[in-house]
């Protein structure tokens, strides 16, 4: 057994410690359980947060998109528009969990809308959107452990043994084993990423300046938006897009209500933009990778990270690289798992059984882990393009949830159970046909100003989702209005009558 994979095994079995340590003097209720009794202050909330948004990505597809792709995909990247709705939404969104005991994202829904179906319909969305998110977190969590142990354990290998090791503390502990495990990860990532981010280019480059004229000479235009395609029009409306997806997402809320108050809240998203500067080192080790290991085609070029860290390390530290990668990929795993089986039997089974117990839901929430954790094991292993396609769909399928909340805060709500439920219906048909039919606004209007064919689909498909939402909305409020005038008539009448 070699150096780097003992501490990657060091790390896991720290993890699991930490995350079984976390359940100590806590009466394990479903609120416990799934949101941390909305009792995680400032600090704790923090870590919870960035230990969602520094996934694998960070390790890999960063570093990668910038080598591959160059600038655009590199300041995609780096988006600060989810903290400026995180400011503002989030607070109200908490308030509203708060007074009426909302623990899951489709409770919001179906208490705002007073409409069990539509938290059924978010339930299914959410679960189909981020089933597939776990999955390319597991599959990226088994290409990180290989390559840090230098081929000593194979991925399949390194995603069971992640999967046991997050479905162990996750039932035991829920949101408080997810919140204990984040805050050394991110130390971790934050310690190593921008250590590397540093050191690559003033070792292999003399500093940050010299790398970046080095590549302008080698690929001109490298390091600048095209005029079509991957844009600066494709890359506000993108960005535009994942910011208002980000905060849909189940794990995400689910992160939200374990605040302990709105304040937390506010200080993480003015807090959040400075630690996202981490990103920005990801992309020097991409771009530091460029010039000195060349030719890296198609998958390759996401492991541009470890080509260098192999090529600049000793194995000990590879192996803590691999162990900080490892752990980018098993929090946000297991904050999605504690999400999903609280959402499944919450807002599923008891609209079924609608007599069930909190204590009954709280026991049926832990049992379920290890049943999603083996069928994620077994789509991640079996599920081939298909999951790849709804991984592609899942932040487009999320954005169909924003209306529907974002107009469930105004004073006066303009819109109607009915209206959210043909919205997401709407939107989610228009992103399932436009994606797997490669339709984009260049296919559809070919005559249209480029910088309008660039535009991101998925934001078409949300003012298309908002239209719907507001007309269906505004046609059932009329034809509600008028049941009940018809209702007061009716019992006008047979007042008389008698």
């Amino acid at each position: 057994m070699n150096e780097a994979l003992l501490v990657i095994l060091f790390f896991l079995v720290l993890c699991i410690w930490l995350g079984l340590q976390a359940r100590k003097g806590k009466n394990m209720s479903l609120e416990q359980w799934a949101i941390g009794g909305r009792g995680f202050g400032s600090f704790l909330l923090f870590f919870l947060i960035a230990g969602e948004m520094f996934t694998t990505y960070t390790f890999l597809g960063a570093s990668g998109g910038a080598y591959r792709s160059g600038m655009p995909p590199a300041l995609y990247a780096f988006n600060c528009f989810y903290f400026v709705i995180a400011y503002w939404l989030l607070p109200p969104i908490w308030r509203y969990a708060k007074k009426n005991n909302v623990i899951s994202q489709s409770d919001f829904y179906d208490k705002k809308y007073n409409s069990p179906a539509l938290g059924v319909l978010v339930a299914v969305i959410s679960v189909i959107s981020i089933i597939p998110y776990l999955i390319m977190q597991l599959k990226g969590l088994g290409i990180i452990v290989s390559e840090a142990s230098y081929g000593s354990i194979s991925p399949n290998v390194a995603i069971v043994v992640g999967v046991i090791a997050i479905t162990i503390y996750v039932t035991a502990s829920g949101m408080h084993g997810v919140a204990w495990t984040a805050v050394i990860k991110d130390i971790m990532i934050l310690a190593v990423v921008v250590f590397m981010g540093i050191y690559f280019p003033l070792h292999y480059y003399d500093g940050i300046q010299p790398m970046f004229e080095a590549i302008d000479t080698a690929k001109q235009g490298f390091l600048i938006f095209p005029e079509q395609g991957l844009s600066i029009s494709w890359f506000i409306s993108a960005t535009i897009m994942t910011a208002l997806a980000f905060y849909m997402f189940p794990h995400m809320l689910a992160g939200v209500f374990s605040a302990k108050s709105p304040k937390s809240l506010r200080w993480n998203a003015g807090v959040m933009p400075i630690y996202q500067v981490i990103i920005i080192f990801s992309l020097f080790i991409g771009f530091s990778a460029i010039l000195q290991v060349p030719n890296l085609q198609g998958a390759e070029a996401d492991l541009a990270l470890f080509k260098m860290a192999k090529m600049s390390f000793d194995p000990w530290f590879v192996g803590v690289i691999g162990a900080s990668g490892a752990m980018a990929a098993l929090i946000p795993s297991s904050l999605v798992l504690t999400a999903t089986a609280t959402i499944l039997p919450k807002n599923v089974y008891k609209v079924w059984k609608p007599n069930t117990s909190d204590d009954q839901l709280q026991r049926l929430s832990r049992m379920l882990v290890p049943v999603i954790s083996i069928v994620t094991l077994y789509f991640t292993f079996n599920g081939g393009e298909s999951i790849f396609t709804l991984y592609l769909m899942a932040y487009s399928f999320m954005a169909q949830l924003f209306p529907a909340l974002f107009f469930s805060l105004w004073k006066k709500n303009p819109v109607t159970f009915q209206g959210a439920f043909a919205g997401m219906i709407v939107g989610i048909l228009i992103v399932v046909y436009s994606t797997t039919s490669g339709t984009t606004l260049a296919t559809l209007f070919p005559s249209l100003p480029q910088a309008i064919q660039d535009l991101d689909v998925g934001l078409a498909v949300l003012f298309i989702n908002i239209a719907v939402t507001l007309g269906v909305s505004a046609v059932t409020r009329k034809t509600s209005i008028g049941m009940k005038e018809d209702n007061k008539q009716a019992s006008g009448m047979e007042n008389i009558v008698e």
